[in-house]
């Protein structure tokens, strides 16, 4: 059983920069890729962006590239999500979630074994 656990979040202002950390407590950790899926309060969740593990190719949806990065450090089981330019759009529950499964989908929740508990970001003035 992976555990998956967030940190990070807060309140911003718009324009402000947030990074969140996601840690994977497995010794031996050995997803094929990592993703953070976000949840405003009456939406369904949707995907941000994940990174293929052992390559480290990233995915972004549309509204994020260019603001936020997503990064891995496989030393330390961690992945992050430097978010800049923050908007209130932003605001949401993030989640942090691991899939071991070897398809090229990385944008469908249900993709995905593991996840976090959410870690909260509100961008606000």
């Amino acid at each position: 059983q992976v555990q998956l656990v967030e940190s990070g979040g807060g309140l911003v202002r718009p324009g402000g920069s947030l990074r969140l950390s996601c840690v994977a407590s497995e010794r031996t950790f050995s997803s094929s890729a990592m993703a953070w899926f976000r949840q405003a309060p009456g939406k369904e969740r949707e995907f941000v962006a994940a990174i293929r593990w052992s390559r480290g190719n990233t995915y972004y949806r549309g509204s994020v590239k260019g603001r936020f990065t997503i990064s891995r450090d496989t030393a330390r089981n961690t992945v992050y999500l430097q978010m800049n330019s923050l908007k209130p759009e932003d605001t949401a529950v993030y989640y942090c979630a691991s899939k071991f499964t070897n398809s090229y989908v990385y944008n469908n929740p249900n993709e995905y074994n593991y996840w976090g508990q959410g870690t909260q970001v509100t961008v606000s003035s």
